[in-house]
């Protein structure tokens, strides 16, 4: 087998193309969760604790001659980014809650069960006893 056939083989497996289909809808995913909380949850947070933006918060290292800031840490965005990450968190936690939800809903809906139909042996055996019976 070719190397390229080999590698058509692999892209067009389905694990595959869902993994891509994933990992583009987790980055779109990714934006709107980054601006709920950049535009919506941490202003009002910030706004809770006094006002205080989040994205301004730093701590100066070193500064030039003039004040220029050289280096800083920015701890402030770093705040934003876990609280990112505990929405992204959540909201993939609630989801994968309510498919496994849907699905026990799936597994526990009732199969109609109908009778196996009698083995051979079954049937001889009812054979014999119409049989005894007149």
């Amino acid at each position: 087998m070719s190397l390229v056939s080999e590698f058509k083989e692999f892209a067009m497996k389905g694990n595959v193309v869902d993994l891509a289909v994933g990992v583009i809808i987790g980055s779109a995913f990714g934006k709107i969760v980054s601006s709920l909380v950049g535009d919506v949850v941490m202003p009002v947070i910030g706004l809770l604790v006094g006002g205080v933006d989040f994205t301004n918060l730093k701590l100066t290292l070193t500064t030039g001659a003039n004040g220029e800031v050289l280096s800083s840490l920015n701890y402030g965005i770093f705040i934003q980014t876990v609280f990112d990450f505990l929405i992204v968190a959540f909201s993939i936690f609630m989801a994968i809650k309510a498919m496994n939800a849907a699905k026990k809903k799936e597994e526990v809906a009732p199969v109609p069960v109908t009778p196996p139909a009698p083995s051979a042996e079954e049937k001889l055996l009812m054979e014999i006893r119409d049989l005894l019976k007149k």
